[in-house]
């Protein structure tokens, strides 16, 4: 099988590739150059796709002996992942750029073009399982449950799941991949593990959206309506945060409040109790099914809400126009733009995108 292994510069996706050269596939190594500012450096576990990221991924590729390239998808991320994550956050929603990188970028661009050269799979270190079923491929949770990755992976369809291949699925722990760098010789055996998001290094989300979306005072108001505070900008909110909120008006009862909704049209910022984070109902219309549909309209599942909170039991029901999910008990805190990924037991199923959501706790 020819093999092109997507190499980030971690030891993840070096051990993958690593693997698919062991499994005597023809592998081909390519590191996908996702910013222009090519000066930019990682600053310890934050940012990726960087130029010592790069370096680190040609290092790994000439240490197994596979050809190396870089691929300029500079502007594809920007359009797909990075103008999309302004734009969610503009229109008061809490996207997902890890969800849209692997859904635009790296199952979908590059497939493309893996496929147009002839070869039959993208190889990533990502940590999930595939499992040939008899109604075709199915996307399954890893075998070290703390490493899971098969949630930001809920967005892959079947035509994808079908070139797909993740050597690093059944590994108990990542203990055991770093071990087995370091016996391979890879310099990247002991890097840190990238974390945050991978075009905002410094960790200023707030900040960098404020360059972006613009910064405009506001009010803070409660469920009732009544001001019990301001804000510099809603974009800096999203719901179920605590941090950060300028309340000039105690709640009554003396609890701390948290943010149960952003108003970007009207510039308003709802807060409440903890109690009304609780979600007894999402729906969305934009999904996808990650191999076969599911074969009645309402079926019983669970449903993961974030990349690490656990899968809650729930109701699916499929409508014409969007999914509607009853958990058995209420989310904490879902807001719209972020990514429920539907499982039958460790199989992905689906994912959609929450456009709306209800409280538990009605309005008093």
């Amino acid at each position: 099988m020819r093999v092109l292994a997507a190499m980030s510069g971690g030891v993840d996706s070096a051990v993958a590739a690593a693997r698919a050269v062991d499994a005597g596939h023809e592998v081909v190594g390519v590191h996908l150059a996702l910013s222009r500012a090519g000066g930019t450096l990682r600053a310890g576990s934050r940012g990726c796709c960087t130029i010592e990221d790069s370096m680190d991924a040609r290092r790994a590729a000439d240490r197994l002996g596979i050809p190396f390239y870089v691929w300029d998808f500079s502007e594809r991320f920007r359009d797909d992942v990075i103008e999309d994550f302004v734009s969610e956050y503009r229109a008061g929603r809490t996207p997902n750029p890890c969800m849209r990188c692997n859904e635009k970028i790296k199952f979908a661009a590059l497939l493309e073009r893996a496929i147009e050269l002839g070869f039959d799979a993208v190889c990533t270190g990502h940590y999930a399982l595939l499992v040939d079923g008899p109604e075709g491929r199915e996307l399954h949770r890893a075998s070290d449950a703390a490493k899971d990755q098969s949630y930001v992976l809920g967005v892959l369809t079947a035509q994808q799941l079908a070139h797909t291949y993740f050597p690093l699925g059944s590994t108990p722990s990542k203990a055991i991949v770093r071990a087995e760098a370091a016996e391979r010789g890879l310099t990247v055996a002991q890097k840190p593990d990238s974390h945050d998001i991978c075009f905002i290094p410094d960790g200023d989300t707030r900040g960098w959206l404020a360059e972006k979306v613009g910064a405009e005072t506001g009010e803070i108001i409660d469920r009732s309506g009544a001001v019990v505070g301001s804000h510099e900008g809603a974009h800096a909110f999203t719901v179920g945060q605590r941090r950060g909120l300028q309340l000039g008006v105690p709640a009554p009862d003396g609890k701390p409040r948290f943010v149960l909704e952003v108003r970007p049209v009207d510039n308003r910022v709802v807060v409440g109790p903890k109690e009304a984070l609780a979600t007894a109902e999402i729906a969305g219309g934009r999904h996808t099914w990650a191999g076969r549909a599911p074969a009645e309209p309402s079926f019983a599942c669970h449903v993961q809400i974030r990349a690490h909170s656990d899968p809650v039991p729930a109701r699916a029901e499929v409508r014409a126009d969007e999914i509607v999910v009853t958990p058995e008990t209420p989310f904490d805190g879902v807001a719209p733009g972020q990514t429920a990924v539907v499982y039958d037991g460790t199989r992905v199923v689906g994912q959609f995108t929450v456009d709306r959501t209800v409280s538990a706790v009605p309005v008093a």
